[in-house]
């Protein structure tokens, strides 16, 4: 029941409990308190207007001469009128009234039984009934100028009256409760308002279920997630980046480290101070090759935090070389079926016109070119999706009007790394795309592509005969989105600059004005071993 109770009357339930129990308690504390103090203050009251009525003169006279005896009332009736109590009663040694609020009592023994104590020389307090209601009662001594005791005073005080006393005390700590109680509940309010605009005025339990769900997603993604609060202390780290920290060989709980010590190459402390994020980067972990995304997490414009996503790039490698061989096979196949269809009108345009002679000539010579270009590229690369993708190029080639020629110089054997296939599809294809772009609105429109293995070195050069590059512009063309041909531009040669670095190689460029331009690419090329 708890768990779907909202969080205001949540609070305000809580708050009004909290306050109520405490009033309660303080008021008993109080209230007892409060009675004992009041009683004790009316004894006193009682036990100095005794003392008062004993000592003076007109009390002693009157105990002592029997002729003065009757002044005793007069004077004690004047104190009773001012000194707010029940009774004043003055007695002699023998327990008999002097004085008494009934005259009628006067001469007659005092009532109660508690009056031996004081007429034995002892001060006392005690609660009984005599002839008047029951009250409480305090006892002193008269002595005469000797010393020698000659009678008693007795003060009564009402019970009712201390009562009334101690009731309209707990009546004023009532008020105050529930001045209290109130108080509380304009506070219990406050805070719940306060508290459910912090939390976006979500509920306990829907906040609970948002923490679950959250925690599901972040251990089910592939990905590996790492975040950091404001003061770069790793807060998050999910079971993908737990599973690439083991792999890279550090320790599986970094949660609560600074990140700048347990994974020194993060840049998320940088991200913290620049507050702008980083897409798309390689990150090294101890050998292992991540790519990378780092984000700052801002609230109200203030970065609270950063966040970063990686995946090894080795799956990732594998993804895109996947990719890839499947595009450039349909890519291929379009181009194939495209040309194909081509080829079939011209067949049906001789066989109309019953040139049966040019027929059988122009499929022989159709024949023979599709053979020796396939043949040439299938038995010359030994990568079964590198050669795929160069015919997949060499079709693209075909449709878009281009002579596109393979060279191959000598045998391109199998890599070692399987990665390196993806690097060099990476370098092909943008080359290739760039040189079929340059030709195309010339009149002779060929590019070339020479492939040699020498020397544990792969050598690539793809030539174009297009109108060359500009040497103003040269030195931007392998800068990130820099392009002269329009927004949205600008990757390919940027893209094949980075992987040549990746694989260790170097990059030449020789551009000619209106002649053409050669791109020549050596890259360590490691043999695969079963080869």
């Amino acid at each position: 029941m708890l768990k779907k109770l909202r969080l205001r009357p949540l609070i305000i339930l809580l708050v009004c409990l909290v306050v109520v129990l405490s009033l309660l308690i303080t008021d008993i504390l109080i209230s007892q308190h409060v009675t004992k103090t009041i009683k004790e203050d009316q004894e006193e009251k009682a036990k100095i207007i005794a003392r008062i009525v004993a000592k003076d003169d007109i009390v002693r006279q009157g105990l002592i001469v029997d002729e003065k005896a009757s002044d005793i009332q007069s004077y004690t009736a004047e104190v009773l009128e001012t000194a707010d109590v029940l009774f004043i009663v003055v007695m002699d040694m023998d327990g008999i009234r002097k004085s008494h609020p009934n005259e009628e009592n006067i001469g007659l023994p005092f009532e109660g039984g508690d009056e031996k104590a004081v007429l034995e020389g002892e001060e006392s307090t005690s609660i009984s009934k005599g002839t008047m209601i029951t009250s409480l009662r305090t006892f002193t001594p008269v002595y005469d100028e000797q010393g020698s005791q000659i009678g008693a005073v007795a003060v009564g005080i009402s019970l009712d009256k201390v009562e009334d006393f101690v009731f309209a005390s707990h009546v004023k700590l009532l008020i105050g409760s529930v001045f209290g109680l109130i108080a509380g509940l304009i506070g219990a309010i406050l805070i719940a308002a306060y508290i459910k605009r912090t939390l976006y005025g979500l509920e306990p339990f829907a906040i609970a279920k948002i923490l679950q769900e959250r925690d599901t997603m972040l251990q089910s993604v592939r990905e590996g997630i790492i975040a950091v609060d404001r003061e770069a202390r790793i807060v998050l780290v999910n079971k993908s980046a737990i599973a690439i920290f083991k792999k890279a060989g550090l320790e599986e709980d970094p949660v609560g480290r600074k990140v700048s010590e347990y994974l020194p190459s993060s840049r998320l402390d940088k991200i913290l101070d620049s507050g702008t994020p980083e897409f798309d980067e390689e990150l090294d972990i101890n050998g292992v090759s991540c790519l990378v995304n780092r984000v700052p997490l801002k609230v109200d414009g203030h970065v609270v935090g950063a966040i970063s996503t990686f995946r090894d790039k080795t799956e990732v490698d594998i993804l895109a070389e996947q990719l890839t061989g499947v595009k450039s096979y349909a890519e291929a196949l379009r181009a194939q079926s495209h040309e194909f269809m081509n080829k079939l009108q011209v067949i049906l345009g001789m066989v109309r016109m019953k040139n049966y002679d040019q027929l059988t000539e122009f499929i022989n010579e159709t024949v023979q070119n599709r053979h020796k270009e396939i043949g040439i590229v299938t038995t010359n690369i030994e990568n079964p999706v590198l050669s795929g993708f160069i015919l997949g190029k060499l079709s693209y080639a075909r449709e878009s009007g281009v002579e596109l020629s393979v060279i191959t110089k000598t045998s391109i054997p199998e890599p070692a790394q399987s990665t390196t296939v993806h690097e060099l599809i990476t370098i092909l294809g943008n080359l290739i795309d760039n040189g079929i772009e340059a030709v195309k609105n010339k009149e002779r429109k060929k590019v070339s592509v020479t492939l040699s293995f020498s020397k544990q070195t792969l050598t690539i050069m793809v030539e174009d005969l297009g109108t060359g590059i500009k040497h103003m512009v040269l030195k931007n063309i392998f800068s990130k989105g820099y392009s002269t041909k329009g927004p949205n531009r600008g990757y390919g040669l940027f893209l094949v600059k980075k992987s040549v670095d990746k694989l260790g190689g170097t990059l030449v460029v020789d551009t000619f004005q209106n002649k053409g331009t050669i791109f020549q690419i050596d890259i360590p090329f490691e043999v695969n071993s079963n080869d």
